[in-house]
């Protein structure tokens, strides 16, 4: 399904007001379809981007706006708002915000072991440096509002 389509039953449902928008639709890390059943789970409701990552003219996330998780596929899987969002240097995240991403052992330590290795990677693609001492990044929390569980 679309995530156009995905958004559309949640209005229709009277879950998502009628007049809201989608904001963005995307995959998770490298992992998207096990992340995203994190998301379905419950237990990822929270991500991290990096500030330096997104393009010139591209809007940051916002509280209170919705957007579409896709899995490997580009099939949207559910609807999320979020709830929160701040930025934050890379080596400030809490291991609160580690243990909400939901993924591994939910420490500190293997967020930073996975998200070093994947910002790297992420850097390296445009021609970049990660650097952990000046990083910033976008955190967002988040809930999942469509599908809802039973």
């Amino acid at each position: 399904m679309t995530p156009d389509e995905l958004f559309n039953k949640a209005k229709e449902s009277n879950i998502v007001p009628y007049a809201a928008k989608l904001q963005s639709a995307f995959q998770f890390g490298v992992s998207a379809d096990e992340l995203a059943s994190l998301v379905l789970s419950g237990k990822k409701t929270a991500t991290t981007s990096s500030l330096d990552l997104y393009d010139k003219d591209e809007s940051l996330p916002q509280n209170g706006v919705y957007d579409a998780i896709l899995d490997s596929k580009d099939q949207a899987v559910c609807i999320i708002q979020n709830d929160s969002v701040e930025i934050k240097n890379y080596l400030d995240v809490s291991e609160k915000h580690a243990y909400l991403e939901g993924e591994g052992d939910r420490s500190l330590q293997y967020w930073h072991n996975v998200h070093n290795d994947f910002f790297v990677n992420e850097y390296q693609l445009e021609g970049l440096i990660f650097r952990e001492q000046d990083a910033k990044m976008v955190l967002e929390n988040f809930h999942v509002v469509y599908p809802v569980k039973q």
